[in-house]
């Protein structure tokens, strides 16, 4: 069967010094070419409100030519998925996204509709939430979702802002050691560590690293490696 998932999981949404949403727009805009409206998934915001988060992002949609419409707003936001002509799912705290998804029986509709074939677009939550759990989020977990379990859009993790320092001073684990901790509990998944002003595209079945910089991937029983753009991704499928 033909695989008609398109995906883009951006890690970061912002670099120090630009502008929110500046390095993927050209990304954005080209990934979501002829959509004209998408709808937006406000959840992992916590500090800030669904509406402010709404108008955060329209501001840098606005200048693709593309409408936000934000789920929070709808009745029902399982149905407003249902008509979407693509999914955006913005970052901010991964474990408060889920469990509002969870709590919205969002899941099986993004894995139905991407299935279909519908773009689908996340950065750092929105990223984490397409992997097959929360597992390699960052991020603390403040409220609790009925699971760890996420979409699965893609049969692999990702750990969004992936640092490879380590400071001096810091006696604490570093992200690799982390990492190393998960593959050694799954032991049959690989975990994508991947660096700021990177993203992966998914379409058409081929998986694609843009970005100026390597990712690191993980698996128990392997060294970690450095993977560029330039290298064949379908391991990972």
């Amino acid at each position: 069967m033909e695989d008609l998932k398109k995906l883009l999981l951006i890690s970061n949404s912002t670099n120090a010094g630009e502008a929110y949403l500046a390095y993927p727009q050209a990304q954005l805009g080209d990934f979501l070419t002829g959509i004209a409206e998408v709808a937006f998934i406000p959840y992992a915001a916590v500090t800030f409100s669904y509406d402010a988060y709404e108008t955060k992002v329209q501001d840098r949609f606005s200048a693709l030519g593309i409408r936000v419409r934000s789920v929070h707003r709808a009745s029902n936001p399982a149905a407003a998925l249902e008509t979407a002509s693509a999914i955006v799912v913005g970052g901010g705290n991964t474990f408060h996204l889920l469990k509002r998804m969870q709590e919205e029986g969002l899941l099986e509709v993004i894995r139905r509709r991407v299935r279909d074939g519908i773009p689908y677009v996340g950065w750092s939550a929105g990223s984490n939430v397409a992997c097959p759990t929360i597992g390699t989020t960052n991020d603390m977990p403040i409220v609790e979702p009925s699971s760890f379990e996420a979409t699965g859009l893609i049969p692999f993790q990702i750990n969004p802002h992936y640092l490879d320092a380590h400071p001096e001073g810091h006696a604490g684990e570093t992200r690799e050691q982390r990492i190393l901790e998960y593959i050694e509990a799954n032991p049959d998944r690989y975990v994508v560590g991947l660096r700021e002003r990177c993203m992966l595209r998914l379409e058409n079945g081929m998986l694609q690293l843009i970005g100026p910089r390597p990712m690191r991937v993980f698996r128990r029983g392997d060294s970690p490696r450095e993977v560029t753009a330039e290298d064949d991704l379908q391991f990972l499928l």
